[in-house]
């Protein structure tokens, strides 16, 4: 391996001195020239190009393809106009088709891009970083997403209002697009230079032309764009925009008897008020009074045995806008210093019952208010301030009529102060964060939550040779605060671990009153410029390092290596239109120096001329080490491991279209395994409808699986054993759209996983090579089952007694969460929302099989429903 390992070093070294060698001459930018039209001249927005304000500037066309084949002529032509007013910037697309009959009206939500469609793309900060994009798909549905990171971002939930209007005719289809200046931000210049770029998607032959060339071995899509020029005397847009709304919610469910809390059914009204206001042209104050801070889409449902936290996506627009502003990821996704789903939790309150009582729980915690200033100035200046309050949360318990209160979340400010600024010409910046969250905790009741916690970080990134190289890093720390159970609480929480029996290197300190750790990541490679592309880069946190108050941190004391090599072809050849490979290594230490991982990836993905696609990986580790899997036990060895998969999709252009893959992972001496079949199929009947389903099956097995520590004659015991654990789920989609403004959409998910445990053992030697030598079996009259109590009892010394016992931990877990909403945009920005949501979660008896569960905890039992109205109007003064 050590040889493996010098052979890819000088791989590195040789790629690295020929990549200095090369150079390529810079693509010209392009330039558009508008002019200003006075309000009275401004065109009518209803897709056709006939007003005589059109005639004040030239066509620009010319494009070139960008896919399947870079630099040359496009199936069919493109050309535009821009002209502005006051308050308006136009745009006038003319797509030409020499078949229009075949010109492809599909329909979508918002954001659906499908169809033909065009797009311009606006960097108006000309930071080269970031830009607006609006999409007008030839159906009339709007496309709009805030570009950040030179491309590689793109965030669809950016929401500006903007006016498009579609016509076809003999020559193809037009587009008229009218956006408000005070959806763009931009500086105070005289005469502005703002960045564009075009680019059309001609469905038929899947293919992409844009206006401003951008080579596939580019440094990025933003930094490479042509100029919008002749902007003058732009009047500022002191953006102020007021969206009150109201929202009418019906919950019904099954009756428990005796439970005063669960009669059969809730409802409440609500009422709210969100506020943008501009401050400047390019800075943004959000605030928000009593928000409504729910999500269409439910978490999809899973399981983590492993004992970690499972990261779920933001979907809460209030702080989803912006959110690349506030975006500090230091190591490993998910890692980052700002998980905003913190915010608003659910409770962290513990609630014990006695007999014959019952507990009304709070599923989140009540936001009072939340402001956020954020935007960036034209001097490169990335700014993002958020604030917000969350208040004290009662869990309310009915003890035979006599209730009381318990508080199961405090009163607590979380606040998150970000800021970059650009330098060497829009090619480096430099940035930093800071977060702070403060509980207002009062008498015993939570004192094992921590009272505050504060974060800060720097990060900095460095791109030369025309970005053809780059230099990325960050330095992160963390300091918490709490009473001495809420800080040893920390110390032995599964992030960090320091009650681990065999580590000299940290250890809990009952007495503590604080812990304060660090972290960071740096990273050097090649982003541009021919074939080839590669990589290296250093992670470490520190043991202390904790995030996870406004954060989010899976796990610390670890230092991670990384190095990667890829290869990417540039044009069509064969059956193929592009083939991406790559190659990584990575390892892994503890901060005592323990050498926990290696592992090696290849990794292929091919783009075939016909739209298929095809994609594989064979991943080996030849060295598995864990601190965490025996959740406060010793360090742990799993055996050298193979991972591989194979996937494939048909074209998605295709009324109907499909795609599968299978997943399997080994261990040496089957000591584990893992084998799952995805598929999909997704069909469209007539261009406003389409439906899908998405079923997936998986098998995970493991002769070492962790059950629980106990102890004997004062020794810690850390029980596994072999588990068959069998996952079943499907997500079913149905969208469709009555028009560009008004569409109905489903969601479902049915899911089950069952887990079967056998072959009860305790861990002996856990860094032994084969893993029967790191266990010892429970003989049959060592371990025994009683049904009634649902135990195993342990008598390891063989004397009669029973030493010690454990719940059965097998599980068959039932969930369906489902969703139909109709969503009616009746005027730009306004809309009104019916949602009808269904959740069902149970547990499923585990002698019975996937099928059995099933049919037994969703067809068999009554499900939650939430019947939803909600409406909104924006004002805009």
């Amino acid at each position: 391996m050590r040889l493996f390992g010098t052979f890819i070093l000088a791989c590195f070294i040789g790629v690295f001195q020929v990549a200095k060698s090369q150079e390529k001459s810079l693509i010209p930018k392009r330039i558009y020239t508008t002019k200003v039209i006075a309000d009275a001249d401004s065109p009518v927005i209803d897709g056709v190009i006939d007003e005589g304000s059109w005639d004040l500037v030239e066509w620009s066309s010319d494009f070139v393809e960008r896919e399947p084949d870079e630099n040359t002529a496009p199936a069919e032509q493109t050309k535009f106009k821009i002209i502005y007013d006051k308050k308006f910037l136009y745009i006038a697309f003319r797509c030409y088709d020499r078949d229009p009959s075949k010109i492809v009206r599909r329909m979508s939500r918002r954001d659906g891009f499908e169809g033909d469609w065009v797009e311009i793309n606006i960097d108006s900060y000309h930071d080269k970083r970031s830009g607006f994009s609006f999409t007008s798909s030839v159906s009339g549905v709007k496309g709009d997403e805030f570009i950040s990171n030179n491309g590689n971002n793109w965030d669809g939930s950016w929401n500006p209002i903007w006016y498009l209007k579609t016509n076809i005719d003999e020559e193809g289809w037009t587009a008229e697009v009218k956006i408000p200046f005070s959806q763009l931000k931009f500086g105070n210049d005289k005469e502005q230079i703002w960045g564009i770029q075009v680019q059309r998607r001609f469905f038929r032959a899947e293919e992409r032309s844009t206006w401003q060339r951008i080579p596939l071995d580019s440094p990025g899509w933003v930094s490479e764009f042509g100029e919008l020029q002749g902007l003058k005397d732009l009047e500022a847009q002191k953006q102020i925009e007021i969206q009150p709304y109201s929202a009418s919610q019906l919950n019904t469910y099954p009756e428990e008897k005796g439970n005063p809390f669960r009669d059969g059914n809730d409802s409440k009204l609500g009422a709210g008020l969100d506020a943008k206001i501009g401050i400047t042209n390019d800075l943004t104050l959000d605030l928000t009074v009593n928000p409504d801070f729910g999500q269409v889409d439910a978490d999809p449902a899973a399981i983590a045995l492993d004992g970690f936290q499972i990261f779920f996506e933001e979907r809460r627009p209030f702080f989803v806008e912006n959110k690349n502003i506030f975006d500090f990821r230091f190591a490993d996704n998910p890692d980052n210093l700002f998980y905003s789903r913190r915010i608003g939790r659910n409770p962290q309150g513990r609630v014990s019952l006695s007999e014959n009582e019952y507990v009304d729980q709070p599923k989140y915690s009540t936001i009072l208010g939340a402001a956020k200033f954020s935007g960036k100035t034209k001097t490169g200046w990335s700014l993002g301030v958020l604030e917000s309050v969350t208040d004290n949360e009662y869990a309310e318990i009915d003890n035979n009529g006599s209730r009381r209160e318990q508080i199961v979340e405090p009163l607590t400010n979380y606040f998150v102060g970000r800021a970059q600024k650009d330098f060497n010409n829009r090619n480096s910046f430099i940035g930093g964060i800071f977060t702070a969250t403060n509980r207002n905790l009062r008498g015993d009741d939570l004192n094992y939550l921590r009272k505050s916690a504060y974060t800060a970080g720097i990060d900095f990134q460095h791109n030369w040779k025309n970005r053809k190289y780059y230099l990325i890093g960050n330095v992160v720390s963390s300091h918490v605060t709490g009473s001495r159970e809420a800080i040893a609480g920390t110390q032995n929480s599964l992030t960090h671990l320091f009650q681990r029996v065999d580590a000299s290197h940290v250890a809990v300190d009952t007495m503590r009153t604080s812990l304060t750790g660090t972290g960071g990541r740096v990273e050097l490679g090649k982003s541009s410029v021919g074939h080839w592309r590669y990589n290296t880069t250093v992670i470490w946190r520190s043991p202390e390092l904790e995030l996870n108050d406004v954060g989010f941190l899976r796990q610390a004391d670890e230092v991670r290596q990384y190095a990667s090599l890829s290869h990417q072809t540039l044009k069509p050849f064969g059956q193929f239109r592009r083939i991406n490979t790559r190659f990584e290594q990575f390892s892994s230490f503890d901060f005592e120096g323990n050498y926990n991982r290696m592992q090696y990836s290849l990794s292929s993905n091919a783009n075939l001329k016909s739209n298929w696609n095809v994609n594989a990986q064979v991943v080996y580790k030849p060295r598995i080490y864990t601190n965490t899997i025996l959740q406060g036990g010793p360090r742990f060895r799993y055996s050298e491991e193979v991972f591989k998969y194979l996937n494939f999709g048909s074209d998605g252009r295709k009324k109907f279209s499909f795609f599968g893959g299978i997943y399997h992972s080994q261990g040496k001496n089957d000591s584990f395994s893992y084998l799952e079949y995805d598929g999909g199929i997704a069909y469209q009947p007539i261009n406003a409808l389409t439906i899908s389903l998405n079923p997936n099956f998986a098998i995970n097995k493991s002769k070492t699986q962790y059950v629980t520590e106990t102890s004997f004659s004062g020794n810690p015991r850390y029980i596994t054993a072999e588990l068959s654990q069998h996952t079943l789920n499907a997500t079913i989609r149905l969208d469709y759209s009555i028009n560009p403004n008004l569409t109905i959409q489903y969601y479902g998910q049915p899911f089950i996983s069952r887990g079967i445990y056998k072959s009860f053992n305790k861990v002996t030697n856990p860094v032994a090579d084969y893993y029967g030598d790191r266990i010892s079996l429970f003989q049959p009259n060592q371990i025994s089952f009683t049904e009634g109590e649902d135990t195993y009892s342990v008598d390891e010394d063989s004397d009669g007694t029973s030493d010690y016992s454990f719940q059965n931990p097998d599980f068959s877990q039932v969930a369906f969460n489902s969703n139909l909403v109709v969503r009616w945009e009746y005027i730009p920005g306004s809309e009104i929302f019916l949602v009808w949501s269904q959740g069902i979660f149970g547990n499923a008896n585990t002698r019975d099989d996937l099928f059995s569960g099933i049919n037994d905890q969703i067809f068999h039992r009554k499900p939650e429903n939430i019947f939803l109205i909600k409406a909104t109007y924006r004002f805009v003064l």
